[in-house]
């Protein structure tokens, strides 16, 4: 199974560019042994359209062309569901043993996801009520899959 965070904007080299790559590479070193095969980031570019709507709409085509047809989505949203690890961890656990071929982490531009592209989760997740700035929420959700991965392989890195 495939782990793809997807994202609009491009993070640019510092600190926390730095520490999504941590994550990530250590998600797909220890995703190996749990049957994530393949751990992926993808930036999609910004909209440069004048309106949110429009903004929203350009951004959530190209992230859906960088989707793979059969992915379980995650999407991150405000007005999603909090979820603890070990919650998020048995998500990811059902899909990958459910046969899912790709499970995609999705974070939206500053304007958020079209209703077109929330509609097709299977998940919204909100990491609180909190606004964060869109390279924290990165490093979060980067993070969060590494915590996903070493809860499923039973290594001590979380503690509940």
């Amino acid at each position: 199974m495939r782990l793809v965070l997807a994202c609009v904007g491009r993070l640019k080299a510092g600190a926390e560019r730095e520490l999504v790559t941590r994550y990530v590479d250590r998600a797909r070193a220890g995703g190996r042994q749990v049957g994530f095969t393949q751990v992926d980031m993808v930036e999609i570019g910004e909209s440069t359209a004048r309106r949110p709507e429009d903004r929203m709409a350009e951004e959530g085509a190209a992230l859906v062309a960088a989707f793979p047809p059969d992915a379980a989505l995650v999407m991150l949203d405000p007005r999603g569901r909090s979820l603890s690890s070990e919650a998020f961890t048995d998500w990811l656990r059902e899909r990958r043993d459910g046969g899912s071929s790709s499970i995609c982490l999705v974070i939206g531009g500053a304007d958020g996801l079209s209703e077109q592209v929330r509609s097709r989760a299977g998940l919204l997740l909100a990491y609180g009520a909190a606004t964060f700035p869109h390279q924290l929420v990165r490093v979060m959700a980067a993070e969060q899959l590494y915590r996903a991965v070493t809860i499923l392989s039973g290594h001590p890195y979380h503690r509940a």
